[in-house]
């Protein structure tokens, strides 16, 4: 974990003589945040992840987002501040590299491997649910289609990209609005109803909500808005990220925090009773508040808001190998292929190879895979926070910067939250996260560290040095 990187100017040039190939700087903090948005898909949070919450917490759902959102805020400064110091298409390994250690860094990667390979494709197979009102298809059929029209769009020019999933993200946000006028307009009970903690049992009968359950939720609540760290993968390709990074960051938790828990609080206010809500068919709600047009409308306002998150995650999880690629983590063969840019400025190969395996993966029984992945992101978030610790020593003390306020107690309050997370999920899975990370950690032995001068050097930008 002490190994930690050179100076950036001593990393090995790629096939040029000027430094490290570089993404091309393309858009702003209004199409930076409309790329993360997307990411972060609060339509289909909505309609995917939060039913599961009123079926374990009912009347405390809202409550119990509310207080994933402010925790958050110290996800979010983390990101904002080590995403500003060490701007690189690399994100979390980056950073966890630079300040942490090589070897730290390494695990990170690996973590958010996982996640690049397997959550798209889950998340794409979903669509064949949300276009079950036109169209009956096949779930694995579905979700492979959608991954290789991701796989296209990720091959185009950036800021092409951030119009197209801008206008997809507009239906997302009727959609929520859709169900939070309905939801208000047909109201049953009072606002005093989102801190009663009540929700149906098994026994049909009412139970009680306990101050415990409500934690246990936040494992799930804390990810709602994850997707904000999608911003520091475009760190890169933003104008001034020094600036614009943190406003993409916060901006983006904001916004989807508003878009999320405003109908959450809509659909607990117009639930018909406490079965209902609990039950969680938020289609069957707003069919029941209005008719089946509607509801059909907003199951393919979401079918397009998870098609918007396949394009965003491509474009995300290739910009991940790209820089891996870059900063020499592969055999030379691997790092040339993988660092190649197209005629667009996209890292074409890294994209195919992201985006293909994964609408293959749409085949494949995920649920055991989708649970390790669970555990790589809180282990990802966990190891941020831990940088986020180092991020004003040495060097790094005087570099510019954002700075997030209260710290050290953010990243001291994320770690101990986060901690808690991973204690709560099955043994299996992480028993599969803690095998792949000890392979990883042979090949680093093996294969890296032996060559600590040719091989992982994590590497900036120069024109983002000063």
């Amino acid at each position: 974990m002490t190994d930690t990187l050179r100076p950036v100017d001593t990393a090995v040039p790629e096939a040029t003589d000027t430094g490290p190939t570089k993404l091309k700087r393309s858009i702003g903090v209004v199409g930076g945040t409309l790329l993360t948005l997307s990411c972060v898909t609060p339509a289909s949070t909505l309609f995917v992840v939060v039913p599961d919450l009123f079926g374990s917490l009912g009347t405390a759902t809202a409550l119990t987002i509310a207080i994933g959102s402010l925790l958050c805020i110290a996800v979010a400064f983390c990101y904002s501040e080590l995403g500003t110091l060490i701007p690189s298409a690399g994100g979390e390994y980056a950073m966890v590299s630079t300040l942490a250690g090589r070897l730290a860094g390494w695990l990170v990667f690996v973590l958010s491997l996982l996640v690049v390979m397997i959550v798209p494709p889950v998340i794409a197979m979903g669509t064949a649910d949300y276009l079950a009102p036109v169209v009956h298809l096949n779930p694995s059929v579905a979700g492979a289609g959608v991954m290789l029209l991701a796989t296209l769009a990720g091959l185009l020019d950036l800021r092409a990209n951030a119009w197209i999933t801008g206008i997809f993200l507009v239906l997302e946000v009727i959609a929520a609005a859709v169900v939070a006028v309905l939801g208000f307009a047909h109201s049953e009970r009072g606002v005093g109803s989102l801190v009663s903690m009540q929700v149906t049992g098994t026994n049909g009968h009412t139970d009680t909500v306990t101050a415990m359950l409500v934690v246990s939720g936040l494992a799930i609540a804390l990810f709602v808005t994850q997707g904000f760290s999608t911003a520091v993968y475009l760190s890169e390709e933003l104008e001034h990220p020094r600036r614009n990074v943190a406003r993409t960051v916060l901006a983006t938790l904001a916004i989807s925090s508003v878009i999320i828990l405003v109908p959450v609080v809509a659909i607990t206010l117009g639930a018909s009773d406490l079965s209902a809500l609990t039950g969680g068919d938020i289609s069957g709600m707003v069919s029941a508040w209005s008719n089946s047009a509607v509801g059909t409308f907003v199951s393919l306002c979401v079918a397009l808001a998870i098609i918007n998150a396949g394009i965003v995650m491509v474009i995300q999880n290739s910009r991940v190998l790209f820089a891996s690629a870059r900063d020499k983590a592969w055999p030379e063969p691997v790092n040339n292929v993988f660092s190649k840019l197209g005629r667009f400025g996209s890292p074409w190969v890294a994209t195919l190879a992201v985006g293909v395996p994964g609408a293959l993966l749409c085949f494949v029984n995920l649920d055991t895979l989708y649970g390790v992945t669970g555990v790589s992101v809180t282990g990802m978030y966990l190891l941020v926070a831990v940088a986020a610790l180092l991020a004003r020593r040495g060097s790094h003390k005087h570099t510019p910067a954002w700075r997030m306020p209260l710290w050290p107690a953010m990243p001291v309050l994320l770690i101990a939250v986060l901690a808690y997370i991973l204690s709560r999920q099955e043994v299996g899975y992480l028993l599969w996260t803690g095998g792949i990370t000890a392979a990883a950690t042979v090949y680093w032995a093996v294969y890296l560290r032996p060559r600590k001068d040719t091989r992982w050097l994590v590497s900036l930008p120069e024109d983002e040095r000063a």
